[in-house]
């Protein structure tokens, strides 16, 4: 009765910013009336939204750029500039909590909300898989954290400091048996 599609892909600009381009896009099998758009046919994008977040290899934010082409209010593609305030934010701890503050409840908009936590994890495999794509391709092992802990231990079950992933990719911070 419902399908939510979510793409989210990510570039290296030229000028040495990265892109990471998220888009949404809501449809239904059937049609139906929409006060704001007379009517809405089955497989019309109920919404159908993007957002694109240019950052540094820190993923720290320098630009964005938001655009509602569909929604179900007349009213909903006015809040797009508001995401401006995401600018100077960087992905990390806090990020979601950050996110709300900037652009929670009625100062954004719900679905370009929830795209923003796909792209952030997009952002992240971009960036970081771009630096680790050498040592993929070489063979050798992955580079070590300049200091510190790697930042993926503990993030899930394969990054546990005590499984053979971390044993394999991370011997020094192996901590099992």
């Amino acid at each position: 009765m419902h399908t939510r599609r979510i793409e989210c892909v990510g570039y290296l600009r030229k000028d040495g910013l990265w892109d990471i381009e998220g888009h949404l896009t809501d449809t239904k099998p059937y049609s139906f009336p929409n006060q704001n758009r007379g009517h809405i046919a089955a497989g019309e994008p109920v919404h159908h939204m993007w957002l694109r977040l240019s950052m540094t290899e820190g993923l720290e934010i320098k630009e964005v750029e938001a655009v509602t082409d569909a929604a179900p209010f007349a009213i909903c593609p006015e809040i797009t500039a508001n995401y401006e305030k995401l600018v100077g934010l960087k992905i990390g701890a806090g990020w979601t909590r950050e996110v709300h503050k900037r652009v929670g409840g009625i100062h954004g908009c719900t679905h370009l909300r929830e795209l923003l936590k796909p792209m952030a994890t997009t952002a992240y495999q971009t960036i970081y898989g771009a630096k680790l794509r050498e040592s993929r391709i070489s063979g050798k092992p992955r580079p070590a954290p300049k200091t510190g802990k790697p930042p993926q231990l503990n993030t899930c079950y394969a990054f546990s400091e005590t499984g053979e992933v971390v044993k394999q990719e991370y011997p020094d911070h192996y901590t099992g048996a």
